[in-house]
């Protein structure tokens, strides 16, 4: 247990919950705490993990005051592929004339600027969230953006990952996700992909720590690497490895 005081706990979210299936597993561990009222401050997709803070009992009224803390995280990204959801849980597209090695200079991603927000989100516009414009193809034709901060950058490797490590990394990780999340199309969608990949092909990997503002989308910053090089991109590892209770 961390946190500033008994009311307010981190607790680690597993790679396939969702942030309620997280706060209930640990509602499970204090049965004390059965009828409190808990909730958790900050998202983390189903495909993600990390810290997640939750609230408990009069605390929870305080809410607001948690959820403009900054973040880091530890990213993984594939390059030549890209999907509609900016991470592994999304319908993917092989990418087109991928040069072999392609240069990246992560620091030009330091520095404030506006993120679009992703499609598949759970930003509202006009009272519907994002994710469900989307299955209806019915997104606005100027998507709603965030003012956001990245204050660092540092590049942790480069490696190559196989077409068959990756597909086993993919479709083990998407099996861990419970609920409606198109997790058959996607699954579909992704053999597909891969019978057109030898299975020896090495994919370019990158891995990299972010220091940054509250909402600060990783998977779209993994979508923008790949428009910038020009080769497509997602994120297939996300781990939240520290909120910071103070400000920048």
């Amino acid at each position: 247990m961390s946190g500033k005081q008994e009311n307010i706990v981190t607790i680690y979210k597993n790679l396939g919950e969702t942030p309620l299936e997280a706060l209930e597993r640990f509602r499970v561990t204090r049965p004390e705490l059965k009828d409190i009222p808990m909730t958790y401050a900050g998202r983390l997709d189903p495909l993600a993990e990390g810290d997640l803070i939750i609230l408990i009992g009069d605390e929870c009224k305080n809410k607001d005051a948690y959820l403009g803390l900054d973040k880091e995280y530890e990213v993984e990204v594939v390059l030549g592929i890209s999907t509609d959801t900016h991470d592994a849980l999304g319908l993917a597209e092989i990418s087109r004339g991928l040069p072999s090695r392609v240069g990246l200079d992560v620091q030009k991603y330091v520095g404030k600027f506006s993120q679009p927000y992703p499609a598949y989100s759970s930003k509202t516009v006009n009272g519907v969230q994002l994710h469900e414009l989307s299955r209806r193809n019915e997104l606005p034709d100027v998507m709603p953006k965030k003012n956001v901060e990245v204050y660092k950058v540092e590049l942790l490797s480069r490696n190559e990952i196989s077409a068959t490590e990756l597909k086993s990394r993919i479709l083990h990780n998407i099996d861990l996700v419970k609920g409606d999340f198109r997790q058959e199309e996607i699954k579909k969608r992704w053999e597909e992909v891969f019978r057109g990949l030898p299975s020896r092909v090495g994919l370019d990997a990158i891995r990299f720590r972010v220091k940054c503002s509250s909402g600060t989308y990783m998977r779209s910053l993994a979508d923008r690497i790949g428009k910038d090089l020009g080769c497509g991109a997602f994120c297939l590892s996300i781990k939240r490895t520290k909120i910071l209770l103070t400000s920048n």
